[in-house]
């Protein structure tokens, strides 16, 4: 059974699961669906068509699903999907996507989203991720999972940031970062690899040092640069990472690659 409380408003037309838990001057719009032991907290609104996966739990202030923040908006049709084991703080702000996109926004399991945190029309989001406070994804962004984006930093619109990076506070992030990076400063710039990261993924000294060692031959060796990427990717073929980060830099992103020193 799900517990409403009395000042909570439920559109006719929400769906919502076992164990659904909907707080005081809640507001639950059309086409919302709640999986399993969903929580809202007071002062949450789910605008409309959104699914807000198993065990997430939304704090007060927070509007998910809203309209996206885009002039040529007509009220069409579109969506959010959030997964399980989410965990969203206060006045987030999650936007639904756009019809010259994919008419969909996505964001994974087990992420967490600290206060004022917005994710933007069309982007996608992946697993354990991590928005710090006032962290701002711009529309049709790609995060990786287990990226981690420092407080009050901004990806803008198209930007991609890669599996395992880290971006730092403050942070302008207008160009890609690539997997496992580590990038901060206004505007971003890529200052080497999320070593914390590699280490609590559980990697020994032996294999930092051959990501490290590849990551010097990409970006700090000799000739062009597309004769780096070809190298690398012939002579560390057997370290998954790497391969993960020639294939990023081979992708045909709209925003150009963060680099160091620029």
């Amino acid at each position: 059974m799900s517990r409403i409380h009395a000042t909570a408003v439920v559109d006719a037309g929400a769906q919502l699961a076992d164990g659904v838990e909907i707080g005081p001057w809640s507001v639950v719009g059309p086409g919302v669906i709640l999986a399993e032991d969903v929580r809202l907290a007071s002062h949450v609104v789910i605008q409309q068509d959104t699914m807000v996966g198993a065990r997430t739990v939304i704090h007060p202030f927070s509007v998910i699903g809203g309209d996206p923040q885009h002039g040529g908006y007509k009220g069409e049709p579109v969506r959010l999907e959030i997964g399980s084991d989410n965990l969203v703080r206060e006045h987030c702000t999650f936007n639904r996507g756009t019809p010259g996109d994919r008419k969909l926004t996505t964001i994974g399991d087990h992420c967490l989203f600290m206060t004022g945190a917005h994710v933007g029309h069309d982007a996608v989001v992946g697993d354990h991720v991590t928005f710090a406070n006032h962290a701002t994804l711009g529309g049709h962004s790609r995060v990786g999972s287990r990226v981690f984006l420092g407080g009050l930093c901004a990806v803008h619109q198209f930007g991609r940031v890669g599996q395992g990076a880290i971006v730092g506070g403050l942070a302008a992030v207008t160009r890609d970062v690539i997997p496992y990076g580590s990038a901060w400063g206004n505007h971003a710039q890529l200052h080497g690899l999320n070593l914390i990261g590699l280490k609590r993924k559980g990697y020994d000294k032996t294999a930092i040092r051959r990501l490290l060692a590849a990551y010097r031959d990409l970006f700090e060796g000799a000739g062009t640069f597309a004769g780096r990427l070809d190298a690398v990717e012939a002579g560390y073929a057997d370290l998954p990472e790497i391969m993960e980060i020639v294939a990023f830099i081979r992708e045909d992103g709209k925003r150009p690659l963060c680099l160091p020193g620029e």
